[in-house]
């Protein structure tokens, strides 16, 4: 019997496209992004995070109210602008996340892996729109405008980009968690679990977002775990 391979899913995403997703959103992607913790780091030394469900209660802290939902808007309407071809506003997009950063070291979260992803992305998968978009603000790409600019260009469905992207976030923060609190693997995935409801509803406040002048962040603790990190005698991760 022939072997039958669709080119599409269910969801309606195209093989390729979500192929190249997943590439980019993989933890094996040579973004650095494993290096950051987002203040968890400190969290933990200061027993604000002690087991699973503070993990879970941190990174939904950061999906709702942190970076994860400034992010998630800046990755949608950075998406659209790219898609019209309205260079303009998604200039103006990603000098407003540059600048969107409570803390030194979540800048350097937010830009490192932005620039590395634009680089690795542009070896892989040469794309003339995104090189010019990267060549404008070589530096100054947070990671969430330059994945969201990149899947437009590479025609990755928005829901699916920003879902995914938020996902990965929400992981990266967990993996970080398993090594510093510490837990077991089976304990991570199933925080990994029980954040899926977070990041859906993460993922529809910031698709329903059409301007920049409804994004808004509400983590002062968070910010304060960054700050009080920057100064922290021994530290495995960046943030």
């Amino acid at each position: 019997m022939a072997t039958i391979i669709t080119t599409t899913n269910p969801l309606g995403i195209s093989a390729g496209a979500l192929a190249r997703l997943l590439a980019w959103l993989s933890p094996a992607y040579p973004v650095g992004a494993f290096s950051y913790s987002h203040g968890l780091e400190m969290a933990v030394e200061e027993g604000a995070v002690t087991n699973r469900v503070d993990l879970v209660t941190y990174v939904e802290a950061g999906l709702r109210l942190g970076a994860g939902s400034v992010d998630g808007g800046l990755l949608a309407l950075s998406w659209r602008a790219a898609m019209t071809g309205d260079s303009e506003t998604l200039d103006g997009l990603t000098e407003l996340a540059a600048a969107w950063r409570g803390t030194k070291e979540l800048a350097l979260e937010a830009m490192q892996p932005g620039t590395a992803f634009a680089s690795v992305t542009l070896s892989a998968w040469p794309e003339p729109r995104l090189a010019a978009f990267s060549a404008r603000h070589a530096g100054r790409l947070t990671h969430a405008v330059a994945c969201g600019a990149a899947a437009a260009f590479h025609d990755i469905p928005l829901r699916e980009a920003c879902f995914g992207w938020l996902n990965a976030f929400a992981a990266n923060i967990v993996s970080a968690g398993v090594r510093l609190v510490p837990l077991g693997q089976t304990d991570g995935q199933i925080a990994t679990a029980a954040l899926l409801p977070a990041v859906a509803a993460a993922t529809d406040a910031a698709l329903a977002i059409t301007s920049p002048d409804e994004l808004g962040s509400a983590s002062p603790v968070l910010d304060l775990f960054s700050m009080r990190h920057e100064t922290q005698y021994t530290r495995l991760f960046r943030s």
